[in-house]
């Protein structure tokens, strides 16, 4: 979750966007088969073509529901709460809170989706061209990395991103309908301006934005930085390069403090706001680890209902 500058990742998804198909696909055939992105066949298994079998896996990697070992690849627990195909709440990402999940879990992964953490929690530009993203990564990463990757390769990676979180068609022939059923465009966080060329961050108080998935994410942040108490202007913006919830999810201030309240009206939260040298933060009531899964099991619980209900 923390940047560490030594290990970045650009240019590994060949060029293709994440399709909402794809993450199904990597997280059943690795619960078959560990070495099914190494197998032979697996581009029949896969149904794809050799650079998309590497897509696939990439993304499935970006967002945490697989992870690599010893003898192959294997799924995570987050893979396994969310595809299991017996017990999966979300297998074919029909509801919207499992893509803010899944985009939370890329832009908090500075080491696999180095580009997406970027975007979401250092480049803060209301309103940008590609090629001013382009010039600003290329910077980011010249004063951060030891290892260069091409201008080219960082160019790529911008353009994916701007495909998968907006709705933006490519001119390329090269590029059909199907590169743009991405999951990550239903959340709405860029949009293309009139001119065709500025791109735009939809910062709001996305309703549609479940205080469950804020909930674990922020839970998630505790956990990682061993901290008892967070102030709310970093869990807004960001510190010692780990990532910012608020940022991530594009969130007004206000917005951010409303579902923070709301969270700590609950009765069985951790969670309580303080005022400590005249700073705001959010103060966590126990010393024990928490457990984020606790808040997605919930909201899945309350959503089968009702559905069930309906």
């Amino acid at each position: 979750m923390k940047f560490n500058p030594k290990k970045m990742s650009f240019g590994r998804h060949e060029t293709f966007p994440l399709r909402y198909s794809w993450l199904t696909k990597a997280y059943q055939e690795v619960a078959n088969d560990s070495a099914v992105f190494d197998a032979d066949d697996a581009t029949v298994r896969l149904g794809v073509g050799k650079n998309m079998v590497n897509a696939i896996r990439y993304w499935a990697q970006a967002t945490q529901i697989i992870e690599k070992t010893e003898t192959g690849y294997q799924p995570t627990q987050l893979g396994d709460f969310i595809f299991d195909e017996n017990e999966g709440v979300d297998p074919y990402l029909e509801d919207e809170a499992t893509i803010w999940l899944l985009h939370w879990h890329m832009a908090s992964n500075p080491e696999q989706a180095t580009c997406a953490y970027w975007m979401f929690n250092r480049y803060h530009k209301p309103e940008f061209t590609s090629e001013q993203a382009i010039d600003s990564l290329v910077d980011f990463v010249r004063q951060n990395s030891t290892t260069k990757p091409s201008k080219n390769t960082l160019k790529n990676d911008v353009a994916v991103a701007l495909r998968m979180y907006s709705d933006t068609r490519p001119k390329a022939k090269q590029f059909s309908d199907e590169f743009l059923d991405t999951p990550f465009a239903s959340i709405k966080l860029l949009s293309l301006l009139p001119d065709n060329k500025t791109y735009k961050v939809q910062v709001g108080d996305h309703g549609h934005l479940s205080i469950e998935v804020l909930a674990y994410a922020v839970a998630s942040l505790f956990n990682a930085t061993g901290e008892k108490a967070l102030a709310i202007e970093d869990l807004m913006y960001g510190k010692n390069d780990y990532p910012a919830p608020g940022a991530v999810f594009c969130l007004t201030e206000s917005a951010f403090l409303y579902k923070l309240e709301k969270l700590e009206q609950r009765k069985d939260t951790p969670f309580r706001f303080r005022e400590t040298a005249g700073v705001r933060v959010l103060f966590r009531t126990s010393d024990a680890q928490l457990e984020p899964m606790s808040y997605l099991r919930r909201y899945y619980k309350q959503s089968n209902f009702i559905e069930a209900a309906a």
